[in-house]
């Protein structure tokens, strides 16, 4: 569950929809083609689209009280805000393992508590389809959520403690905290992420998660991967249909270009934003960035050039990874970056082919192996954290807390 700062795109009831609605930033920026055909509603999906009552009914979730998880957050006290953004605030709290009651702080399993307030710009919808979704699914790299408060007007949910944040955090932002991800660890959360994504669009699941990022994949203790915020997942389409059509809802710099300009949305629409975050993860920049030059500030457009180019690679790649991979190994990955990344949707991968090609480029040491002979990039300027460990000071933009960390 990411952030919904910055440039998360308003979320609103599709039900309710104008058939004009525009794809806009928070900004009230129009991104969308001024020729856009988005369809007033979704396209008839192989799951029959279940009631509310249905999706609470069904799920197998524990409905908590409000008074249980106030409790369980100590009053919901400010020092225990684990995150805030447009959807409310996340909140640190304790429950029982076996009953989930509330218990004392530092007892039982940590947990984290999403809040959304009443003017909430995700709202009771998004709300909902957590419930449906997560409550469905149970897979190693999908964040468990373990429970719901429906009562009068409060709408929580309650979700595992995910100790080291987001992949966010640790790509882009400085600290004692926040180390620099090695090359390994970096593979190693792509190919989990990919697994997730992989599982999701699977014959039998056949889901569209529609708002890939690296705010939205957070990381256990070991580093492993799971997706979080369902908000805007959408059933995928029928049997004898393409794509589902909807309206344009994301995030700037992650959404495809097609799916932007039509509001068709198919599975080849996450691939693009897997494409996104794969180039974040090879060059630690972020999808969109205003304090870098015109010609920087998005990270797709300006990294394409150099990821098609071998001797170019160096250019793109993230400088504190220096010495930590071979040449090959680099463009291997900025290769399978690009096919995610390609304006023509048939072009890109599944994300099974997406999961087999990063199978092959996981690094041995991850897990105890001997580290691969890597490439010297020594004539490259040295970051702050770098394997060198030289103090170069270097300007990074601070990311939006995230939802379900420390």
């Amino acid at each position: 569950m990411g952030s919904c700062l910055g440039t998360q795109i308003k979320a609103e009831s599709q039900c309710n929809a104008a058939p004009n609605s525009k794809y806009v930033n928070t900004d009230g920026c129009d991104l969308s083609s001024s020729g856009s055909d988005v369809s007033k509603a979704s396209a008839t999906h192989t799951r029959r689209r279940r009631s509310e009552g249905e999706i609470l009914q069904s799920s197998n979730l524990k409905s908590f009280s409000y008074a249980e998880l106030k409790a369980a957050t100590r009053n919901f006290r400010h020092d225990s805000v684990l995150g805030e953004g447009g959807f409310g605030s996340v909140f640190k709290g304790w429950i029982d393992e076996q009953s989930l009651t509330a218990t004392k702080p530092g007892t039982g399993i940590v947990i984290a508590v999403k809040k959304l307030k009443q003017d909430s710009l995700q709202g009771h919808d998004e709300w909902l389809a957590e419930v449906n979704f997560l409550g469905q699914f149970c897979h190693p790299h999908l964040v468990k959520l373990i429970g719901y408060c429906l009562e009068d007007e409060h709408r929580l949910l309650v979700y595992e403690f995910m100790p080291r944040g987001s992949l966010e955090n640790h790509l882009f932002r400085r600290g004692s905290y926040f180390q620099p991800l090695s090359w390994s660890h970096r593979l190693k959360v792509a190919l989990g992420a990919a697994r997730g994504l992989a599982f999701l669009h699977s014959a039998e699941t056949k889901v569209i998660y529609r708002d890939l990022k690296t705010s939205n994949i957070l990381l256990d203790s070991n580093y492993n991967p799971k997706l979080s915020d369902f908000g805007l997942a959408k059933d995928g389409p029928a049997e004898d249909k393409s794509h589902v059509s909807t309206r344009v809802l994301g995030t700037y710099g992650y959404t495809a270009p097609e799916y932007v300009a039509t509001g068709h949305l198919t599975a080849k629409s996450d691939v693009y934003s897997f494409g996104v975050v794969l180039v974040e993860i090879l060059s630690g920049r972020r999808a969109m960035d205003r304090s870098r030059p015109s010609g920087q500030r998005n990270l797709v457009d300006w990294a394409k050039s150099y990821l098609a180019n071998k001797r170019k690679l160096s250019v793109v790649l993230d400088n504190r990874l220096e010495g930590q991979y071979t040449i090959e190994e680099a463009h291997k990955t900025a290769t399978l970056a690009l096919r995610c990344i390609s304006i023509e949707p048939k072009l890109r991968p599944t994300m099974d082919e997406v999961v087999s090609a990063l199978e092959q480029l996981q690094v041995p040491n991850v897990n105890g192996g001997k580290p691969k002979p890597s490439v010297n990039r020594s004539s490259r300027r040295k970051s702050e954290g770098g394997v060198k460990n030289e103090k170069t000071s270097t300007a990074y933009p601070r990311p939006s807390a995230s939802a379900l960390y420390a």
